[in-house]
């Protein structure tokens, strides 16, 4: 698998057409098979777009999806259920900032493989001649939103066996998209770089946990899961930071800088730096040669188009402390996280950051 210089994240904004599809889905006046059609129409417009900007990565804009997590860890997983709640998770701190998580798994029984991304990705796979990207959730979701208070004690007394199970079912998923054709997974793990926040350590110790443990725990999950890629399979990390600070991670990299690049068994990273609060390039210097980091420049949130200029100055300052040879580019996050509407502005703001991406790419690595 080549390195690409010019990759994205996942997720677009959803167009009109599909958010009123899913809408008259979910009230019942149309049914599934007519909600995956708009789904269908919308996923092959969605690969023109960026087949037109010439992005050699594709992915189907995570059409299918509400938000990230949806693809995998609450619904295709057996023993995972959606807790929306205002009392539960991330408790309200007036000392930390206010850190609620409205939405939390619950781990109800034990965990089993269910479904999984296969059938979606090979409609993905059958639109495009390019190489076809697939997102899934990081294993460490779980845990790291919902604590031990909501993973079952009767089902997991131990969470050595909560571990072993959730691996064992990301195993059974990267079999199942291997055999489908996937050479390109993106793992999104938004847990790691929240454990360098002051506010998130002192919520942890608050329901028991230290950052460090969970850092080593977290790495050793990821590790498990990659274990089972097919060597064909190349696997990225998205290192997400969440677009809100009041809540999420206020830090840079380098309280797990060492952690992520010399002990998890992965060889692409793409780091979110869109602005102040990823903090500087300098854990870059710690990236072993053969290992590749695409610098998430380009605010995909912002109503403001970067300039080439920046994006330049911006990778060769990285540069200073990694070889550029190692370097990509790509939009900090996706688009759209969630099914959001967007106005034609947003789209076409959407467009000219992708090309964006690939046409700085090439004038800094050619071709």
């Amino acid at each position: 698998m080549p390195i690409f210089r010019a990759d994205h994240i996942g997720s677009l904004y959803r167009p009109a057409a599909l958010l009123r599809a899913r809408e008259a889905f979910e009230a019942r006046r149309i049914d599934a098979a007519a909600l995956r059609a708009a789904e269908d129409a919308a996923i092959r417009d969605a690969v023109a777009l960026q087949e037109e900007v010439g992005l050699p990565v594709i992915t189907d804009g995570e059409f299918r999806r509400h938000t990230y997590s949806d693809s995998f860890t609450t619904s295709g997983l057996s023993g995972v259920v959606v807790a929306l709640t205002e009392d539960e998770g991330w408790r309200p701190s007036d000392a930390h900032g206010h850190r609620m998580a409205r939405r939390i798994p619950k781990v109800t029984g034990r965990i089993a493989w269910r479904s999984g991304n296969a059938a979606d990705f090979a409609f993905l796979r059958g639109a495009t001649s390019r190489t076809a990207k697939i997102t899934l959730p990081g294993p460490a979701y779980i845990h790291y939103r919902t604590g031990r208070e909501h993973i079952s004690r009767d089902a997991y007394p131990d969470l050595d066996a909560f571990w072993s199970d959730l691996v064992a079912a990301y195993h059974q998923e990267l079999r199942s998209l291997a055999a489908a054709g996937c050479r390109y997974l993106q793992i999104d793990e938004t847990a790691l770089v929240k454990l360098g926040d002051p506010r998130v350590r002192q919520l942890l110790r608050d329901r028991g946990d230290d950052w460090q443990d969970l850092l080593r725990i977290y790495v050793d999950a990821i590790n498990a899961v990659v274990a089972a890629a097919p060597p064909e399979m190349k696997i990225a990390i998205h290192v997400c930071r969440s677009q809100d600070p009041s809540w999420q991670a206020d830090t840079g990299y380098d309280p797990i800088a060492d952690a992520l690049f010399n002990r998890m068994k992965i060889d692409t990273y793409l780091l979110e730096y869109d602005n102040p609060r990823s903090g500087t390039f300098e854990p870059l210097r710690l990236l072993p040669k053969g290992k590749q980091v695409v610098l998430g420049l380009v605010a995909s949130r912002s109503e403001t188009l970067e300039t080439a200029d920046l994006l330049k100055r911006r990778i060769e300052e990285a540069a200073r402390y990694v070889s550029l040879d190692q370097l990509g580019l790509s939009p900090h996050c996706g688009f759209s996280t969630s099914a959001r509407p967007a106005d034609e502005t947003a789209m076409r703001l959407q467009r000219a950051k992708l090309k964006l991406v690939v046409d700085v790419a090439r004038e800094m690595w050619g071709g």
